[in-house]
């Protein structure tokens, strides 16, 4: 998954109007609701607050906030797009100039300011991790320590209840062989648990 690594702005005006367009890393509905909220507040005299988001779950929505159907929201959502991001909202704050763009000129004077503020973004790649926790004995440790870093785990957390265990998180690829080796390495005196509920790392 392509997403950004923090916020980014990008401004810019045509005939009059001021288009202002941030783009912001978010992982939830609630976290964009939070963000659109305090964007409102801040630009309380704007024109329009339009905007777009996707995120890696597959939720995707715009609003043209008053704009003409189909000239902003889409066209902020067709910047995300083209960039191939996820996780993604995108706002376009306007200040009306007092000159009409017409149809065609103003759904690309959103297109170009949403895809200015992701052009200038820095992008980023993740990966869907799952967590796993393996319970061992005591001798098996470098054994474990071993293959885990053999399959590059992350996020590792070490910690003993009645016999130690280890928790880590590994590409959801990874999993099947990496469990399978575990229990091969060890003679299967082991317990796994694997949380299949993947996150993004």
């Amino acid at each position: 998954m392509k997403t950004l690594t923090g916020f980014r702005k990008f401004k810019f005006k045509e005939k009059g109007s001021v288009f202002i367009a941030q783009a912001y890393p978010v992982e939830s509905v609630d976290e964009v609701a939070e963000i659109l909220k305090k964007i409102k507040n801040k630009y309380y005299d704007a024109t329009h607050h339009c905007f777009a988001y996707k995120l890696f779950s597959g939720e995707i929505k715009y609003s043209d906030d008053g704009e003409p159907n189909g000239t902003a929201g889409i066209r902020i959502l067709n910047a995300i797009e083209h960039f191939g991001l996820e996780n993604v909202l995108v706002i376009v704050i306007r200040y009306f100039g007092g000159t009409k763009l017409g149809v065609g000129p103003l759904g690309k004077a959103y297109y170009q300011a949403a895809a200015g503020s992701l052009k200038e973004a820095d992008i980023t790649e993740k990966e869907l991790y799952i967590k796993i926790k393996i319970q061992y004995d005591y001798e098996m440790t470098n054994k474990i320590h071993h293959l885990i870093s053999k399959y590059n785990a992350k996020n590792i957390v070490n910690g003993f209840a009645g016999k130690p265990f280890i928790e880590f998180f590994v590409t959801a690829g990874s999993v099947d062989a990496l469990v399978r080796e575990a229990i091969e390495i060890t003679g299967g005196k082991i317990k796994t648990e694997v949380n299949n509920s993947p996150v993004l790392i």
